[in-house]
């Protein structure tokens, strides 16, 4: 029996995303159909059948977190029930990835939870994009294609012709990609020392490297509350820094993140769109460049047979 080849689908988190992906396939996105009963549960129907396709499901795990997990597992569980023959979950922003490991007694790891949970419904591969904690990919028992957005921020970052830059590390966790940051666009790198008081609460207590009359760029996964990058900002700049340029990968923008952003420190800030943004409420401080491109490349190399590290610079 034949296999009906690839199908793509999008939940209801990012489907501006989904159509540039399948832009760029050349593919119609598939019809489903997503709605909530008056109660708020879920209800899914795929409009046209699955059988024997390769579905790849397409759901940003952002606000509302919980929902739109919970869509994408329906989602899974109807595609396996359909008889799709293999599912993948193509995830741009992965949940949870913060409580990646126990930092305090009886509290969950809640991203094996979400792991698990993918895993048992019946997903078979999943896609996703600059964990916060790549060893997160640890956590499935099934195949994890990890990508990075890192190339396409070099790439823009290079056509800047950026004056004096320096990479900064907002903490000790980002060093690595920071450290390759600086590397591609041979630029010296910087290391923010901070402590954490509380959830979404940071300070900074010291600075390694030399930062004063450079021009900062400040490298992250995700930016949520906003707080922890103004700090960044602010400690920069009683260092003598220039205005800092702001990247991240998941612009998550909890709360008032984007109104914090609108800070005199900070001359740019560049995200992608793992995470849809309302456009009116970003002005032009703000940059977003697509991951579409580079998810499309990704199925186009799971369903022809290649090679996903042919998608990463050498060394990564």
């Amino acid at each position: 029996m034949n296999s009906k080849g690839a199908m793509l689908f999008s939940g209801t988190s990012n489907p501006d995303l989904v159509g540039k992906m399948a832009e760029e396939l050349d593919m119609q996105p598939g019809k489903v159909r997503i709605s909530r009963f008056k109660s708020g549960e879920i209800y899914i129907h795929y409009e046209e059948s699955v059988r024997n396709a390769d579905v790849y499901l397409v759901q940003s795990l952002s606000h509302p977190v919980n929902d739109h997990l919970m869509e994408l597992l329906f989602m899974v569980d109807a595609a396996r029930r359909a008889s799709a023959r293999s599912v993948t979950a193509v995830l741009p922003y992965f949940c949870y990835a913060r409580q990646e490991k126990k930092d305090a007694p009886r509290e969950p790891i809640s991203a094996k939870v979400v792991a698990d949970l993918l895993h048992t419904v019946g997903v078979d591969r999943v896609i996703t994009l600059d964990l916060h904690a790549p060893a997160i990919q640890g956590f499935f028992h099934i195949p994890v294609d990890h990508l990075t957005a890192l190339d396409r921020i070099t790439e823009y970052l290079s056509e800047k012709r950026i004056d004096h830059p320096v990479v900064v590390s907002p903490d000790a966790g980002r060093v690595k990609t920071a450290e390759k940051l600086a590397s591609y666009l041979d630029a010296p790198f910087a290391i923010m020392m901070k402590r954490r008081p509380a959830h979404n609460e940071a300070s900074i207590t010291h600075i390694i490297g030399e930062v004063k009359g450079h021009t900062p760029i400040i490298i992250e996964d995700m930016i949520d509350t906003g707080g922890t990058i103004v700090s960044v900002v602010e400690g920069l700049r009683e260092k003598g820094a220039k205005q800092a340029y702001v990247c991240a990968t998941h612009p998550v923008f909890s709360a008032d993140a984007i109104k914090k952003l609108d800070n005199p420190g900070i001359r740019e800030v560049v995200i992608t769109d793992t995470v849809p943004v309302d456009s009116s409420f970003l002005n032009d401080r703000f940059t977003v460049l697509s991951v579409a491109p580079l998810l499309s490349k990704a199925i186009h190399l799971i369903e022809k047979g290649g090679s996903i590290s042919t998608l990463f610079r050498a060394g990564m």
